[in-house]
């Protein structure tokens, strides 16, 4: 670690920093803005120190513009999980009162006293994998909310109203069927085929987005979409917020990451784990997205599900071990498509992706063991039995 710690508390307009060095004693401090005097003095500012790592909080969040601009200038930059830096505020003075020069020191002493942080580095293809599949996301919600509104209307207007899977070519052909002729029929009428007007345009935006998302999936040599029940959407996700798939150490720890771990709850003689609710959720919706697709196809994922069944789990305990059992699929997928890309054709080194992924320090105090049963090889299915 560098001799000199600058410790940054970001937020959308001004910037909190305290210079600390090895043994925590202060060098400087101040709050500057965000515009481009402000940054332009606190650079000034760290600048004065050699030998310096500056440390942001949540630079995949609040601190992202902050550190980006930093990388940018050439300029060494960790990243701070707020959650440690929560943990270091509670022993700080003043009866752990919050307040941004309070936050920075936590965040310096964060960073002076603890190894493995995340160094950032400059926005790769995962940020716009992430930012491309965050907007399908949105327009899905979109959607959903859209169609919500046009079945309400439509049951007012149509006895027994529409089908819950709804096109808008369909809305359309439905709404046709009806002439009302009371001013509030009539309003119903409009407002119907208002909304069907924006189904239509979302999705149009949807489809462009499914096909921006599958371009650039394949750019990165990616084979996620060979899995059955990962598509576009969710190997965007994958490699969004996974990043460099060698930063976990085992199929273990990546599990336990995803919350598709159990945790270990036995007690005397009974074992038995309990499901784990910590961990990346997008990351697990993927996965049980991926799940739902197997058992709703002939694969060895759902033959795996029955024999979970078989050897007396309930189905939501049998769901959950295919996911955990995914979970390595997903795993071994990614590290094979690390080694391709790494070495490339003829055993050159190609580029690799690097990792800026939400909690980038993959620490989820979860169990690390797999459910017990492997299920029996089958080299040829679609789901192979992890190693």
């Amino acid at each position: 670690m560098a001799q000199v710690i600058i410790g940054v508390d970001p937020h959308k307009r001004s910037a909190t920093i305290e210079i600390i060095n090895a043994r925590e004693k202060t060098l400087g401090q101040g709050r500057f803005g965000t515009d481009r005097d402000g940054y332009q003095a606190m650079l000034a500012a760290g600048r004065k120190h050699k030998d310096r790592v500056w440390a942001v909080e949540g630079c995949n969040g609040i601190g992202r513009h902050i550190a980006q601009r930093l990388v940018a200038d050439g300029e060494t930059v960790v990243d701070v999980p707020a959650k440690l830096s929560a943990r270091a505020r509670v022993f700080a003075t003043g009866q752990g009162r919050k307040t941004d020069p309070v936050d920075a020191r936590s965040v310096a002493v964060v960073a002076l006293r603890t190894e493995g942080l995340r160094q950032v580095v400059t926005d790769d293809t995962t940020v716009a994998l992430r930012l491309l599949v965050d907007r399908r996301d949105q327009l899905g919600r979109a959607r959903t909310e859209v169609v919500s509104r046009l079945h309400h209307l439509l049951l007012e207007l149509v006895p027994g109203g529409a089908k819950k899977d709804l096109s808008a070519q369909q809305a359309r052909a439905l709404l046709n069927t009806v002439r009302p002729r009371d001013v509030v029929g009539k309003t119903r009428r409009r407002l119907a085929s208002e909304l069907i007007g924006e189904l239509v345009v979302i999705d149009k935006k949807i489809k462009t987005a499914k096909q921006e998302l599958t371009d650039l999936v394949n750019s990165t040599g990616s084979r996620l979409m060979n899995l059955t029940g990962i598509g576009p959407s969710g190997a965007a996700r994958l490699l969004g917020d996974i990043g460099d798939i060698a930063r976990f150490a085992s199929r273990a720890h990546f599990a336990s990451w995803n919350g598709t771990a159990p945790i270990d709850a036995s007690s005397g003689d009974q074992n038995r784990h309990r499901l784990s609710r910590a961990g990346n959720r997008r990351i697990n919706r993927a996965l049980h997205i991926m799940a739902i697709v197997q058992l709703r196809r002939d694969t060895e994922g759902r033959r795996y599900y029955r024999r979970r069944l078989a050897a007396g789990k309930t189905p939501m305990e049998a769901l959950r071990a295919l996911k955990r059992r995914l979970s390595d699929i997903v795993y071994r997928q990614m590290v094979a498509d690390a080694k391709l890309v790494r070495t490339g054709p003829g055993g050159h080194a190609g580029a690799t992706l690097q990792s800026s992924a939400a909690d980038p320090n993959p620490e989820i105090d979860t169990s690390e063991k797999s459910l017990p049963g492997p299920a029996i090889p089958q080299p040829r299915t679609t789901l192979a039995a992890a190693s």
